[in-house]
């Protein structure tokens, strides 16, 4: 194929756009307001609370700290497409943004098995638990949880911008991995750093957290009853976190890599399910199961009221 000097790409994976363009917008923006609120809700709540300035709750607001990132890489960007006759983006800001996305998706991946990581020490070590799980402890976990991804990601995205293109219409509603379908040929090194950074980014963290609750349910079934219970009680709201996430990591994959004549509606229809509930189901998660969380929430809707 021809190369082409691509300044802008088309994003052509809205289905009646000039029909649907106000129950687009109006449906986005309400999930964005929500996903902003929630969120912002739970995380300014633990930040005032001392009773909860502990290790656990610091990482489930730096989780819901990275949903408003994560949403905000997406949001505003389709919000103005639905304003405008022809969505288009330009090459520097797809690939910033691609950037963006997938590095804050690798952080979540992260800091689901730091949370891991202190539920075992704080289940399993609890005579060690204020040693290991120290103030510079959490600091440095947060520290990798934002550090390593980008590290991982910013190679892709520069070396993605130095490959030329033969087409500039993007399969898509927003940059993902689709914009390596763009490219003339894709250099062998750019699949290596792809291989690498899903090993590190998404399975390596994914089988470190469920090893590690496997660990301590088999330590909590041998326990007894109220051990199992307060087991259950910190450690099922991130299970379901990461399969929820892991889930729409799999369907970030999957949609990217599929063929140019899979129905236009269905690829619209998974491709925002990868963005338009997980922001929303963290903050539901960890604000009805968590007690001490559930607790400040309703006072706070009490003393409203």
């Amino acid at each position: 194929m021809d190369e082409l000097n691509v300044s802008h790409l088309t994003l052509t994976g809205y289905v009646e756009m000039s029909k649907y363009r106000c129950l687009y917008f109006s449906v986005l923006f309400a999930v964005y307001v929500l996903i902003i609120c929630s969120n912002a809700t739970i995380v300014c709540l633990i930040w005032t609370h001392k009773n909860v300035h502990q290790p656990m709750y610091v990482f489930i607001a730096a989780l819901l700290f990275n949903c408003l990132l994560f949403s905000t890489t997406v949001y505003p960007k389709l919000l103005i497409d639905f304003l405008s006759e022809t969505p288009v983006v330009s090459v520097s800001s797809c690939l910033l943004q691609f950037f963006l996305f997938y590095s804050i998706g690798g952080t979540e991946f992260w800091l689901i098995a730091s949370m891991a990581f202190d539920r075992y020490v704080s289940i399993c070590k609890p005579l060690r638990y204020p040693a290991i799980m120290r103030r510079s402890t959490v600091k440095a976990l947060l520290i990798l949880a934002w550090l390593v991804p980008a590290c991982h990601i910013a190679p892709e995205a520069i070396l993605s911008a130095k490959t030329r293109m033969c087409r500039s219409d993007l399969s898509g509603i927003f940059c993902n991995n689709a914009v390596f379908t763009l490219h003339c040929t894709k250099p062998r090194s750019l699949t290596v750093l792809g291989v690498v950074a899903l090993l590190d980014l998404v399975i390596l963290p994914m089988l470190f957290t469920v090893f590690t609750y496997t660990k301590i349910f088999i330590i909590s079934h041998q326990s007894g009853k109220s051990f199992r219970r307060k087991a259950a009680e910190t450690c099922v709201p991130h299970l379901m976190v990461l399969i929820s996430f892991s889930y729409l990591a799999a369907y970030d994959v999957a949609v990217a890599r599929m063929e140019t004549d899979f129905p236009k509606t269905a690829r619209l229809i998974m491709t925002m399910q990868i963005f338009l509930y997980h922001p929303l189901f963290n903050p539901f998660i960890y604000g009805l199961k968590m007690k001490e969380i559930s607790k400040h929430l309703k006072l706070l809707c009490t003393t409203r009221v």
